[in-house]
């Protein structure tokens, strides 16, 4: 189980939080930080590069393809997919600040005519149509009911969904703890046994867990319809 007791409704203060950050998160994805910052990040943050690799490996060729991007930010993934060739990519994010960015950064890109963006919490605000890929990262460390989040999204996709779950530590995990909380912004982390468990019951067929390198990196959970 969680380490956290789960709940229903979504917790604003995520969207608060990551509204203030959307224009520091932006710089991550882009290389605009210092040349200093940009070694840092590539030393110490590696597995956000592990999972976009990882994410991408799974889609495969997306020519064609309809996509998901939950808590979306300020749309990364919700680009490449389209610059890759998907024919309609979705992108949701609670925080309107970076939804924003990610309206800038497909109109940047000249893919703003393939990615729509919306404002809303998933799974409330789940939209009522299929999508042959999910891509969730970064996003489950901020949900309080797992199982039924993982549930919304396998009745969402045709072919498989993508989660980035972040994995219980001695060390990181009481320290993000407490870095979230003097933030007032929730975090949660899971074990192998229980992504693995809620993967299954959600309806997926057949679901691989990797582990990304490194002491408390997360996992990333593929779960496949077939």
């Amino acid at each position: 189980m969680a380490t956290e007791t789960h709940k229903a409704e979504p917790d604003h203060r995520v969207g608060d939080y990551f509204t203030e950050a959307a224009e520091t998160f932006d710089t991550f994805y882009d290389g605009k930080r210092s040349a200093f910052m940009r070694w840092v990040d590539r030393k110490f943050r590696s597995d956000v590069f592990v999972r976009f690799d990882w994410v991408f490996e799974e889609i495969g060729d997306a020519k064609g393809k309809s996509i998901i991007d939950i808590g979306c930010g300020s749309g990364p993934y919700s680009v490449e997919a389209a610059r890759r060739g998907a024919a309609r990519v979705l992108g949701l994010d609670m925080a309107e600040g970076m939804l924003d960015l990610a309206r800038r950064r497909a109109a940047a890109f000249k893919v703003d005519s393939v990615c729509e963006f919306t404002l809303g919490a998933f799974p409330q605000a789940a939209p009522d149509e299929e999508f042959d890929h999910a891509i969730v990262t970064g996003v489950m460390d901020y949900v309080a009911d797992a199982p039924a989040f993982i549930r919304t999204v396998c009745k969402m996709v045709r072919n498989s969904a993508i989660l980035s779950m972040p994995s219980i530590h001695w060390f990181r995990t009481p320290v993000r703890r407490v870095r979230y909380k003097l933030k007032s912004c929730p975090v949660y982390f899971f074990r192998r046994e229980d992504i693995r468990k809620w993967f299954d019951d959600a309806g997926f067929a057949n679901t691989v867990i990797k582990k990304v390198p490194g002491a408390g990196q997360d996992y990333v959970a593929i779960g496949r319809k077939k």
